[in-house]
């Protein structure tokens, strides 16, 4: 497709109306039963779009019933800790949605009476809440006309209709979500934008799709041009960068020690064992030398670790090594909180650290 300005391009009436209802046909055969479809409640809404973005929703199925289950309303997550908001988010990864929903409860409850917000603007103004977000819960519960792009629209449309400007940048987003508003069911936008979504997640899949099998497939540009697997197009690649954690289990008899992560990192005011972080990978020799592991060693050799793991993430590779050590009361660990062990329960840890406690010491692991 030419590159065009989104002002220049019109979606003709018939093609709209023929386009609709075969999008509504396929969805009513094919859709998938979600809790989050059966409810016009925007709080509900927000959390299963908020817990679906990255996450797949065999995943985050279970983690929504159960964040539900203890916070039905905005109200009992406005009053809520935010650790136990982390607790309850534990295991998803990006704990930032988690702080994001908690602040927005906040703001919810202070700010409009604890009642959700229903104008578009209001939504939009919540933390956490973006152009996407926005739509997905004012179309769903208030029947609003905003036509949601996520990332499964963009890989519809771009196939469909052959375009191949870059879906994450600045002209792409803006020829993207144009488009998607032009082909909008103004009757019943929250359905359509649905259907849009679940074509994309489980018919227009971004490898490997079943195109003889598509209602679309006699009037996609990708498919009879054999492009499929090129589209959409990105401009920007996702560098990552190699991260070398330590983490020392250290015991004190019936107790552990355990650490708040603070400042603008991967999981923060998450908890974690004591952490040595190197720039490069080091052996025990190294690290027997390190302070403070020297401390902790009471002249003792470090033993092998117990736990090794590569843990990928979004923008990092973090190569984790996990040691345990028991250690004397003699030996501070500073910036540290000592709890008993049964009590490592209640702190949320990430998803790096629930492993290697699933691994070594399933025993302190909470069963939900």
């Amino acid at each position: 497709m030419q590159k065009q300005e989104p002002s220049d391009i019109l979606i003709p009436a018939d093609y709209k109306q023929e386009f609709c209802e075969t999008l509504w046909v396929w969805f009513e055969e094919n859709k998938r039963a979600l809790p989050w479809r059966e409810t016009d409640d925007p709080y509900r809404i927000w959390i299963s779009e908020i817990i679906l973005q990255q996450t797949r929703v065999a995943q985050g199925f279970d983690y929504y019933v159960r964040f539900i289950g203890r916070f039905p309303d905005v109200l009992s997550l406005a009053e809520a800790e935010e650790d136990e908001v982390l607790k309850y988010w534990q295991g998803l990864g990006y704990y930032s949605r988690a702080r994001n929903l908690h602040q927005a409860a906040l703001t919810i409850k202070n700010q409009f009476g604890g009642k959700f917000p229903e104008l578009h603007k209001d939504v939009l103004s919540l933390k956490g809440v973006g152009d996407y977000t926005a739509a997905a819960i004012c179309s769903f519960a208030y029947g609003a006309p905003y036509a949601v792009v996520d990332g499964n629209v963009y890989r519809f449309l771009s196939r469909l209709l052959g375009i191949d400007d870059p879906i994450d940048s600045v002209s792409g987003k803006k020829l993207f979500s144009y488009l998607a508003q032009q082909l909008l069911d103004l009757k019943s936008p929250g359905l359509h934008n649905q259907a849009m979504m679940e074509m994309g997640a489980i018919q227009c899949v971004a490898v490997s799709p079943s195109c003889t099998q598509c209602p679309f497939a006699n009037r996609c540009y990708a498919y009879y041009n054999a492009c499929v697997d090129q589209l959409p197009v990105k401009m920007h690649k996702t560098k990552t960068r190699a991260r070398y954690f330590a983490y020392f289990f250290l015991s004190k008899g019936e107790t552990l020690y355990i650490q708040k992560r603070i400042g603008n990192d991967v999981w923060k005011n998450l908890y974690e064992l004591p952490l040595v972080e190197t720039d490069t990978p080091v052996d025990e020799a190294f690290l027997s030398n390190a302070e403070p592991v020297k401390k902790w060693l009471e002249g003792r050799v470090l033993p092998s670790p117990a736990y090794q793991i590569k843990h990928v993430l979004s923008h990092q590779v973090i190569h984790a090594s996990f040691y345990e050590l028991e250690i004397s009361g003699e030996v501070s660990v500073e910036g540290a909180r000592e709890i008993r062990k049964e009590e490592l329960e209640s702190y949320p840890v990430s998803r790096l650290i629930h492993l290697f406690l699933e691994h070594c010491h399933p025993e302190l692991l909470d069963v939900y």
